[in-house]
């Protein structure tokens, strides 16, 4: 398995889309901020780093629950899943998107505290219902620049550019790339918590 897994620790930027597509699957889009910090041993203090905001697609089940727990806008959570960045164009702009494929969705119990409650589970996803899902998602798609040219073959408008390595079915995996600064690990009972 050669899947990117990712643990996210942060915030909801934006309130929980939730849609049902035509084939009747549940489907929620999260919109999650985070904003990594380091410590600073020149000045002793924390500094925060840019934030960065992801898409967090939760399917069936999981969608379900995020709409039955009401979360909203500003919410601590934790989100786990495997990662996926798209490029793609349309209406002639090359766009990217960075997402989540949600395994789990909580809230960050280190922020406040949860109650839990048992559901029962959902059916499959069909290849229409994400069709469906990505387009919902092109609201949080960042441009890139021009597309190229569709009749050089580069990119068909309004499908999924291939990305990385032949071979990879369009997805990108990221790896960490070593930038040379040592950083310490994040304490959630700083002043910010």
């Amino acid at each position: 398995m050669n899947d990117a897994h990712i643990t996210l620790v942060g915030w909801l930027a934006a309130d929980p889309f939730h849609t049902v597509t035509a084939n009747g699957t549940p489907f929620a889009s999260l919109r999650v901020g985070c904003t990594p910090r380091r410590f600073d041993k020149a000045t002793g203090q924390w500094q925060d780093l840019d934030s960065m905001f992801l898409t967090v697609n939760c399917w069936r089940g999981l969608a379900d629950n995020v709409r039955a727990s009401d979360m909203k806008r500003g919410a601590p959570v934790l989100v786990t899943g495997r990662l996926r960045i798209r490029e793609y164009a349309k209406n002639g702009n090359l766009r990217y998107s960075v997402e989540i494929e949600a395994t789990t969705v909580g809230y960050d119990m280190t922020r406040g505290v949860s109650r839990f409650e048992r559901v029962s589970r959902g059916g499959t996803t069909t290849a229409e219902d994400v069709k469906e899902a990505l387009a919902g998602n092109d609201q949080w798609a960042s441009d890139i620049g021009p597309a190229p040219d569709p009749d050089a073959g580069a990119v068909d408008e309004g499908a999924a550019a291939p990305v990385g390595h032949p071979g990879d079915d369009g997805r990108s995996d990221v790896g960490d790339e070593e930038d040379g600064r040592e950083y310490e690990q994040y304490d959630a009972r700083t002043a910010a918590a």
